[in-house]
């Protein structure tokens, strides 16, 4: 279905008035396009409880969309352009898996890390049983395929210094769980080694980390399942625990849960030849490794639905003026 466009003045009357919201929601339109520069950037009244749980993405257009990130937006393009029409597109394509992502990132600025990685892995399991995420697994069977033997995961102490690596570069370091377990078992060795001064992660290869394996998406035997082994074996809470002490070296391909696991240091170092990238919802799912949590703590809610929605990826100067990466190399 084709978005909704309203112009402010019928998009602040739809959110305030009994009837009309009803029908914007019995429509079915999965985004909600507002030419917004007459609106402030907050609502008054009730308009911001509804919002809350409206199941579709809202979109402001803005004449000047720099600097501006209106509470009642998912996301904020300028007027005309290719992003407007890759942003309807990406939800026109996974509606379910967009208005999640927006009404998980809408309704998470006042939780706690352990709550928001809680809230992430509910919704990820939801999608994972959902229409969208069968129609794309259909579309992209598994590959047999076999591992080099060894290590997913290189450690090596020096001094006061834990250098991780990961290593499955003939995969551009694909995140599976061997890879995750190997992770998380290092860094709860920094977790526990007050010595342990820094922590330095890097990928080796052409990559830093090109995802989650999309040979395991969906190879537990059922979402629930799944759910809980993301609640008991999170990279992200572990990357958290030691972020302050932590600084991530990212280069070639960083996409999902490579930029949200890089997300959570207190130091990104990007190489320029960094392509970033969140395609989880045109996957029919969500930032599954730590992202609905980490990326917006970093560039904002709006930022992380452009880049899910809008963007094929971001290079490594935008990064940096995003607040992605806090520095560039090389």
């Amino acid at each position: 279905m084709d978005p909704m466009r309203l112009d402010g003045a019928a998009f602040a009357t739809m959110l305030e008035t009994d009837g009309a919201y009803e029908r914007v929601l019995e429509s079915g339109a999965s985004a909600v396009v507002v030419d917004g520069d007459d609106l402030p950037d907050r609502l008054a009244g009730r308009s911001m409880d509804r919002l809350a749980t409206m199941p579709a993405v809202v979109v402001a257009v803005l004449t000047d969309p720099a600097g501006r990130c209106p509470d009642w937006a998912d996301v904020v393009v300028g007027p005309g352009g290719a992003t407007l029409g890759a942003v309807a597109a990406t939800v026109g394509d996974c509606p379910m898996a967009s208005a999640t992502l927006a009404v998980l990132l809408r309704t998470g600025r006042h939780r706690s890390l352990a709550e928001g990685l809680v809230a992430e892995s509910t919704a990820y399991g939801l999608l994972q049983g959902g229409p969208e995420f069968a129609r794309w697994r259909a579309r992209h069977p598994v590959r047999p395929r076999q591992d080099p033997a060894g290590a997913a995961v290189l450690v090596a102490r020096h001094g006061h210094e834990l250098a991780i690596t990961l290593d499955r570069p003939h995969v551009h370091n694909a995140f599976d769980a061997a890879m995750r377990d190997e992770l998380l078992a290092a860094l709860q060795v920094a977790a526990a080694d007050p010595t342990v001064a820094a922590v330095v992660l890097r990928g080796s290869g052409r990559s830093f980390c090109s995802g989650g394996d999309l040979d395991e998406f969906g190879s537990r035997p059922d979402p629930v399942t799944a759910h809980l082994v993301r609640l008991q074996r999170n990279a992200g809470r572990a990357m958290a625990a030691v972020a302050d002490r932590t600084t991530v070296h990212i280069h070639g391909w960083t996409v999902g849960s490579g930029i949200e696991l890089a997300a959570f240091a207190h130091r990104v170092v990007t190489r320029p030849d960094v392509r970033i990238a969140l395609p989880e919802v045109r996957l029919g799912l969500i930032p599954g490794a730590g992202g609905t949590v980490s990326l917006p703590a970093r560039i904002g809610r709006h930022a992380t639905m452009l880049l899910a929605l809008g963007l094929t990826s971001i290079d490594a100067g935008t990064a940096l003026d995003w607040g992605l990466a806090d520095e560039v190399e090389g």
